[in-house]
């Protein structure tokens, strides 16, 4: 294949045996078609091979993979895909890995070193496909616990009805956040589905299985939607209970408002002449 060919041959003159993959979590979603024009292969994700030697696979869902770049290189590729990047974030999730050139070793992991069989551009994709999804997981990993933190007091402060409770929008925008990750990791990303390429290379299925399970990609994503689903639910049952007492509240202004106006027609009745 003349795609596989050309990108072999930009990473194979940067070093035949070793190169460096670097994943980025740059926004919520990149605008592949405003770039495809820069990559003479055509193939989702995007592939983009680069003049330094190396390439760049870029996903809809707003994550760049970077292989056999410099981090200069890197930062200047980076910056000329800036301006297709869909609320960029301040400070961007990465994770990088060194990728080794060793027969018969497809995926497996050794020394820190991601193994492979051959640096073509199958291979590299699952690569590609792993660390993109394991960089997402990791930054929502991160927002999920800080959002945890913030709504295990809401528990707390059930057992003591004195405190100053949460408001509602405060209880509605948590929710809110929670379901957008969820849309995020399950719709966007498809972090437990397996990437379309595998359809046309079945036989590398058991080298992405083995990355799979050595990032805890499944894992991960089973205790991220846990956590998720605790928040949500802490939410919503505080949320629930403020309006069963705001419901409550008003019953008894409008009993005492009743009480009052009986009150007042008694006293014209029995006392003013």
């Amino acid at each position: 294949m003349t795609s596989v060919n050309l990108a072999a041959a930009a990473v194979d003159s940067v070093t035949p045996t070793e190169l460096v993959a670097r994943a980025y979590f740059l926004g919520q979603s990149i605008e592949l078609d405003a770039l495809r024009d820069r990559s003479t292969v055509p193939s989702s994700p995007l592939i983009v091979p680069l003049a330094t030697g190396g390439y760049g696979v870029l996903f809809a869902y707003g994550v760049v993979v970077v292989f056999g770049l410099s981090e200069v290189a890197t930062d200047d590729f980076l910056a000329t895909i800036h301006p297709y990047i869909e609320t960029p974030f301040e400070q961007p999730e990465t994770e990088s890995v060194a990728i080794q050139l060793l027969p018969g070793k497809d995926g497996k992991v050794h020394d820190g070193f991601v193994l492979l069989s051959a640096l073509d551009l199958p291979r590299l994709q699952i690569v590609a496909e792993v660390l993109a999804k394991s960089v997402v997981l990791a930054y929502y990993e991160t927002g999920a616990a800080e959002v945890f933190d913030q709504i295990e007091p809401y528990a707390a402060e059930l057992q003591h009805p004195r405190q100053t409770r949460p408001s509602g929008d405060q209880l509605l925008k948590q929710i809110g956040h929670t379901l957008m990750i969820q849309n995020k990791i399950v719709g966007r990303v498809e972090i437990v589905d397996k990437p379309e390429l595998l359809w046309e290379y079945p036989e590398l299925d058991r080298m992405y299985q083995r990355l799979e399970d050595e990032y805890e990609i499944r894992e991960r994503h089973s205790v991220l939607e846990r956590k998720l689903d605790l928040v949500s639910r802490t939410a919503e049952t505080v949320l629930d209970l403020q309006r069963q007492q705001t419901g409550l509240r008003m019953e008894f202004y409008v009993v005492v408002l009743i009480v009052i106006e009986v009150l007042l027609s008694l006293y014209d009745l029995f006392i003013q002449p």
